[in-house]
């Protein structure tokens, strides 16, 4: 749960743990968030110089609050582009 909200400061910090990066679940979960907050960021960034920018960015933390509940439910999801990259690169 974490993981999605706090990122993509706390799936860095997992990723650092030796113990919680071999579980198959967690490190799904983990490389998710990862790199949606990686592509939230940039977006949020980009739009930032415009008015939608604040928009995006309530939308992106109310979104990473709904997937930190799901997972905390011990529910798996794809996030369309987001997963199937994640799995094409083996992480």
């Amino acid at each position: 749960m974490l993981a999605y909200i706090f990122t993509p400061v706390i799936p860095i910090v997992i990723l650092l743990l030796e113990d919680k990066k071999n579980r198959p679940f967690i490190k799904r979960h983990n490389m998710q968030a990862l790199i949606l907050g990686i592509v939230e960021w940039v977006v949020n960034v980009l739009l930032s110089f415009v008015v939608i920018g604040c928009v995006t960015s309530v939308l992106t933390v109310i979104l990473n609050i709904y997937l930190g509940i799901k997972a905390n439910r011990g529910e798996t999801f794809d996030i369309p582009v987001i997963s199937n990259f994640v799995r094409q690169q083996g992480w």
